[in-house]
């Protein structure tokens, strides 16, 4: 789950892994899989690094190997 801030004003939390496309138009849009959409004031770069520090939380990140660096 990452924190972000409505326009209106209001913070809420969002299902990352349910984040399908995020567009500066410049606003910043938020479009989930399942078709909902939401405006938030955070930056698109914002969203990305809130959005990358969640995966490495639940260990989406960081945990694959390149072939041949795996310990023999």
């Amino acid at each position: 789950m990452i924190r972000v801030t409505a326009f209106r004003g209001e913070e809420f939390v969002l299902n990352a892994l349910l984040i399908e496309t995020v567009k500066a138009e410049p606003d910043t849009i938020i479009q989930l899989f399942n078709g909902k959409t939401y405006l938030v004031k955070e930056t698109k770069d914002q969203i990305i690094e809130r959005t990358e520090a969640f995966y490495r939380t639940i260990g989406l990140v960081g945990t694959m190997f390149t072939r041949g660096e795996e310990d023999e």
